[in-house]
């Protein structure tokens, strides 16, 4: 065994883990975090990197540049042209991000799991959106995003993101670890609830971006201000910003969670389960 597998190996216990990632000062880590990796000095960066390098197994090998002013700029890394093929089928949503497949199907009135035996609802998440009603008895998937993936998000479909509702909160870790221990981990956390519209059916999709320690920021490209723990801001804006499908939509600061909420008739694709990996542009959902 090597020393770094022995480490990850501790590291992953799950009692230490939690207590690592959670039982600290959560905002004021994550804003230390925040101004840390913006240190654009080479031997920060270059040590940063090397730690994160060796905890996570970061592979840049897709990314557009090699050379980065600092961890944060690697972090919101863009990709060579081409890295992610989207798939152009008009009945077919897109996965939005790179991710981890989390709880998914159907959502059973307006419940919905974190994780097994761990359900919220769309009430919770949403908060005064006004969206539950287009989401009722529809399909969900969750998508995370780990530390060491391409952070960007992109349009699932063409579309128009009609309302934006800022929601702030908590910045619990967001990992299957935390997930079984913290009950509606999603509704306690800082996120954004952005209101789509599918350009060619009308149907709404809703993608929930939240963040989680040491990633309580989430830039929008149609957004001047990121959306993070200092801002105050109008909590709904009205929006008219228009994506073709896989054209970027923002980014978090570090890995986190995505929750795709779609309506009824719309179904999983074959290959998304729980625990499977999809890239950006993979078939998500199908659309009725």
């Amino acid at each position: 065994m090597t020393v770094r597998s022995a480490i990850l190996r501790i590291l992953q216990q799950e009692d230490l883990n939690f207590l690592l990632t959670n039982r600290i000062p959560r905002r004021l880590a994550t804003r230390f975090m925040g101004w840390f990796s913006r240190i654009e000095r080479p031997l920060v960066r270059d040590l940063s990197i090397g730690v994160w390098r060796f905890f996570s197994g970061l592979d840049l090998s897709e990314a557009k540049k090699t050379q980065f002013r600092s961890m944060h700029d690697c972090f919101i890394r863009e990709l060579k042209d081409g890295a992610r093929p989207i798939d152009l089928n008009p009945a077919v949503l897109v996965s939005p991000c790179d991710a981890i497949v989390g709880a998914c199907g159907a959502i059973a009135g307006t419940a919905l799991l974190q994780i097994k035996g761990f359900p919220y609802t769309l009430q919770d998440l949403l908060g005064g959106s006004g969206l539950v009603d287009a989401h009722r008895d529809g399909r969900y998937v969750t998508l995370r995003l780990t530390s060491s993936m391409y952070h960007r998000f992109h349009a699932p479909h063409d579309c128009r993101v009609e309302e934006l509702t800022y929601i702030s909160g908590d910045t619990w870790n967001v990992n299957p670890i935390a997930l079984k221990r913290i009950e509606q981990l999603f509704c306690k956390n800082e996120r954004a609830v952005l209101r789509t519209r599918l350009a060619a059916s009308g149907h709404l999709v809703t993608l929930v971006p939240v963040a989680a320690v040491l990633v309580a920021s989430i830039r929008l490209r149609f957004l001047d201000a990121p959306l993070d723990l200092s801002y105050c801001g109008p909590d709904v804006i009205a929006c008219d910003a228009r994506f073709t499908k896989g054209e970027e939509m923002g980014w978090f600061e570090h890995g986190s969670t995505i929750v795709l909420l779609a309506p009824g008739g719309f179904s999983l694709c074959e290959d998304v389960r729980e625990g499977s990996v999809i890239r950006m542009g993979e078939p998500l959902m199908r659309l009725p």
